[in-house]
């Protein structure tokens, strides 16, 4: 396992939030433009990503040999097609900030089922985001569209299923590689439903759909993987905090996409609800 010097560890870990930020660019622009249908992009961001993990693994060890379960494969399916389906209607920004709050509060949730006991500053950070969510959601001129809003809170719901699943793994890099190739033929299905359109689609609908999956996905849960040990629970999430930030930026710069004062109160609350949740557990653990 290598290991980064701090510069190189700020930086691997600074194109990972980039990478992660890259999915919902990449999504949303290719679906923005007609350049391809969301089922047909999510079929090619799985399998592309499938073969890039899979070359991953065989390089590192010489031998075929993958993990993962059906299990996972179904949430990982289950978060790749929902997103999807969800930046037909939503904003850069506005799925980023849906998607990683619902995964946030998705783990958080789970905590609480099996019994974690919550302090005082946890407790306001999580109501914070809770409540933040639900006040972005909610009916109101500038709210985003409701179908999309579920869409991708489903699909939040799922990836924080999934990571919860995947917390303890011996091996995370082959048992994400092990997902994405048992959830590539689950893709299939959506052609076989009537759901695909490759009529549609065009040489740069493909383009970005591929570089989604291989580079945003691939490459970037493999970069992830490589440099977690070193980052602390706490550091792992708060830099993710980023991530929706970068594609909301990058939703103006790139996709010409407004940044409504409903969307910055909203991720302010949200991301800040989080940020003092994660702060909170961190000094919990210093005092102890």
């Amino acid at each position: 396992m290598s290991t980064y010097s701090p510069p190189q560890l700020v930086l691997v870990t600074s194109l990972v939030m980039v990478a992660f930020a890259l999915n919902s660019i990449l999504c949303r622009l290719a679906l923005a433009t007609g350049a391809i249908g969301w089922a047909d992009f999510t079929t090619v961001r799985l399998i592309s990503g499938a073969a890039v993990l899979w070359l991953l693994v065989v390089a590192r060890s010489r031998k075929a040999r993958i993990g993962g379960d059906w299990s996972s494969a179904a949430l990982l399916f289950g978060y790749a097609a929902c997103f999807s389906f969800a930046y037909v209607s939503l904003s850069t920004g506005t799925g980023a900030l849906l998607l990683f709050g619902a995964v946030q509060i998705t783990m958080i949730s789970w905590g609480l089922l099996k019994g974690e006991r919550l302090s005082p500053g946890k407790w306001v950070g999580v109501v914070s985001a809770f409540l933040g969510l639900a006040w972005f959601v909610s009916p109101g001129v500038e709210a985003p569209p409701l179908l999309g809003s579920l869409l991708m809170i489903a699909s939040g719901i799922c990836w924080g299923a999934y990571s919860l699943r995947g917390r303890g793994a011996m091996n995370a890099s082959a048992d994400t590689a092990g997902n994405f190739v048992r959830a590539a033929p689950l893709a299939v299905t959506l052609y076989l439903l009537g759901l695909g359109e490759p009529e549609a689609a065009s040489g740069i609908g493909w383009l970005l759909a591929i570089l989604s999956g291989a580079l945003a996905s691939g490459l970037g849960y493999a970069l992830w993987y490589a440099v977690l040990p070193q980052l602390s629970s706490a550091t792992s999430a708060t830099v993710q905090l980023s991530v929706p930030i970068i594609a909301a930026v990058a939703g103006v710069l790139l996709l010409d996409e407004a940044m409504s004062l409903r969307l910055v109160l909203a991720s302010a609350v949200v991301l800040g609800g989080i940020w003092v949740f994660i702060r909170s557990g961190q000094q919990n653990q210093g005092r102890s």
